[in-house]
């Protein structure tokens, strides 16, 4: 029954052409104009970001730090905001195209997370960012395909965490976790929730990595799909 609603939800939606869809309390804007078919699709369906909605709505509670690394369209940094106060919420975005898509769904939800237009790496030096047509696959970590490159400015991991003090991490940087989680100092960080990317570092990558993170402290308590979440437990 979940499913057909679903369908039906989603097939009135592209015969009304839906300019916004309210997915977990959040309104995103679903402008054709605006944002990528694909994108558009996946909300449409209310598949767009689910397993990480769900680890969040299990996992934060009001007040929580927490840190973004890879906002996309805003949508996720927003969930997070309803549940921990937007004054608790750092979103970083390296894609300068996607600036505007993301001020448009903080208005709408009358929120206004932190957000920096900046790549997160391990050393804060200007990076090269790869800039594809499907803006959920754009990522600094080189995928070897013909995405646009661009030079983008970043901020180092070690120096937001230290200046932000989050308890949470969530990342969704297409790769590029594998250098972030692997060499940085986590600090304070009690919960990640990360989309792990074997199809794009391979599986012996992300076997070292998830050995990495157990060796300081963390288990992986959850996997859904690509995400994946990790608590400390020392």
């Amino acid at each position: 029954m979940k499913r057909l609603l679903r369908s039906l939800r989603k097939r009135f939606r592209y015969m009304s052409n839906a300019r916004t869809v309210r997915l977990d309390g959040v309104t995103i804007d679903t402008t054709a104009e605006h944002i990528p078919a694909n994108v558009r699709e996946l909300i449409f369906r209310e598949t767009y970001e689910d397993t990480e909605r769900d680890l969040i709505g299990k996992i934060l509670k009001p007040g929580m730090r927490t840190l973004e690394i890879g906002t996309g369209i805003g949508f996720v940094g927003l969930v997070a905001a309803r549940i921990c106060g937007q004054s608790n919420v750092f979103c970083y975005e390296a894609n300068p195209d996607l600036e505007p898509i993301i001020r448009r769904n903080f208005a709408l939800n009358d929120m206004t997370p932190d957000l920096t237009m900046r790549a997160v790496t391990v050393d804060g030096a200007p990076i090269t960012f790869f800039k594809s047509d499907n803006i959920i696959s754009s990522s600094v970590y080189d995928r070897k395909r013909h995405d646009k490159q661009i030079v983008v400015e970043s901020e180092a991991l070690a120096d937001i965490l230290e200046k932000r003090a989050p308890s949470v991490l969530i990342m969704d940087v297409e790769g590029a976790e594998i250098e972030l989680l692997g060499n940085v100092d986590l600090k304070n960080i009690e919960h990640i929730i990360v989309e792990l990317h074997p199809h794009i570092v391979g599986e012996d990558a992300i076997a070292a990595l998830i050995s990495n993170l157990k060796d300081r402290g963390y288990v992986m308590r959850s996997s859904n799909r690509k995400a994946t979440h990790f608590a400390r437990t020392s």
